[in-house]
């Protein structure tokens, strides 16, 4: 039975999406597994930092009170390679050997650069000039304990995880993953391993939403391929709900006889949307049931490729607190595009920045089954609905793909 459906805007299904309420976890992990992880909470400094007088410079420690009257004399006392002490005394005019990053003997002053000494024999240097500089990295110079080391819902990268193993941080408190299950439907689709078939195609969208959703952060937990069953479609789903905070369908979800996703829509907790005023995706559809959010995608993927940046990365990041990684800009239409639309059409596209101006270029076939273009697609452009074709040059939104 075919059922009417009452199309929304784009921006009306992102807000829909935005407006879904989303779990809070957590979890504590090592620091050594937390590279592109979120912070949930924030983590403090445990003691100062540096928590021992630095060299900065190979050189020589010597007072403060003899760091005069150049060219001085010192006798070398003491050697301080890094990770060594001295906790001798220095006495007047006598200096220690140290390198750099080696604990500064508390009685010293200056670091003397050893390109500014000379050796007079194996236990006497003359320092020539003086420093303009201490050379030494004080007590608690970058952090004072206490202070705060990175904010949470800060994204962390191997930089931060440098400062806080420094700090002696071993585990952090970030936001868990989402868990997304992947359903593939559709009786003509063939697996990898199956010799080509008249009237079939190879299931594309079946590494491409399970890669997706993995470089914009989210755990996929299952991929299935499933042939045109309601039941078996009904069983996966109610499994897939059951154990995933996300669940991302591609297929039946047109108005056919076998586009069962439509009708289980209809029947849910809530129904978000199931058509959007958009080509290609327009019988893109969202639901949620029993507190899952069901993202359910065209099964061309053309279309599937749109609909997951448009409504699924955003999400995804939303999960984790942090917004999402496509920039949207203005830009000019660099290229000519001729056809009319009676729904918004968003278009594959590259860009270029050409005098601080973004310019954008259809990148080849606009069908929502072609995927010649979906390697070297860089951006997606909206080209408003209207009548007329939209002029060269003319300004539209634009989506700045994130990793490309």
């Amino acid at each position: 039975m075919l059922t009417r459906r009452y199309p929304i805007s784009i921006t009306e299904a992102q807000a829909k999406i935005n407006n879904v309420t989303l779990p809070t976890v957590t979890e504590t992990i090592p620091v050594a597994e937390a590279n592109h992880r979120v912070l949930a909470e924030t983590v403090t400094a445990p003691f100062a930092y540096p928590h021992f007088r630095r060299s900065g410079v190979d050189g020589f420690a010597i007072r403060q009170a003899d760091d005069h009257d150049y060219p001085h004399e010192f006798k070398v006392v003491g050697n301080v390679p890094a990770g060594a002490t001295f906790h001798q005394p220095l006495g007047q005019d006598e200096a220690v050997r140290i390198m750099t990053g080696a604990d500064v003997p508390v009685d010293a002053g200056v670091v003397v650069m050893l390109e500014k000494t000379r050796d007079l024999d194996d236990h006497h240097i003359n320092i020539v000039v003086p420093e303009k500089h201490s050379n030494i990295t004080e007590i608690g110079e970058e952090y004072q304990a206490g202070d705060v080391l990175i904010e949470k819902d800060t994204e962390l990268n191997p930089g931060g995880l440098a400062g806080l193993t420094a700090l002696g941080v071993q585990r952090v408190t970030v936001y868990r993953q989402p868990r997304v299950a992947v359903i593939t439907t559709g009786s003509e689709l063939m697996a990898a391993d199956e010799p080509v078939q008249e009237g079939k195609i190879y299931n594309s969208n079946g590494i491409l939403i399970p890669e997706l959703v993995r470089e914009n952060g989210g755990i996929v937990t299952s991929v299935e391929q499933l042939v045109d069953d309601n039941d078996l479609l009904q069983a996966s789903l109610q499994k897939a709900i059951a154990e995933n905070d996300i669940v991302i369908t591609d297929g039946g979800v047109s108005v056919g006889d076998f586009d069962f996703i439509g009708d289980t829509a209809r029947q849910a907790d809530e129904l978000l949307f199931n058509k959007i005023k958009q080509r290609p995706g327009s019988v893109t559809t969202a639901f949620v049931q029993d507190q899952t959010l069901v993202m359910a995608l065209s099964g061309n993927p053309g279309a599937c490729y749109t609909g997951f940046y448009l409504y699924v990365e955003p999400l995804l990041r939303r999960f984790v607190h942090q917004a999402t990684r496509l920039q949207k800009v203005t830009s000019r239409l660099a290229a000519p595009y001729h056809k009319t639309n009676g729904f918004d059409r968003i278009l594959r596209a590259t860009y270029t920045v050409e005098d601080g101006q973004y310019a954008t270029y259809p990148n080849g076939p606009d069908r929502s089954g072609a995927l010649s273009n979906l390697q070297t697609t860089t951006c997606l452009i909206k080209i408003p609905h209207s009548n007329q074709p939209i002029a060269l040059n003319a300004e539209v939104e634009t989506w700045l793909l994130p990793f490309k």
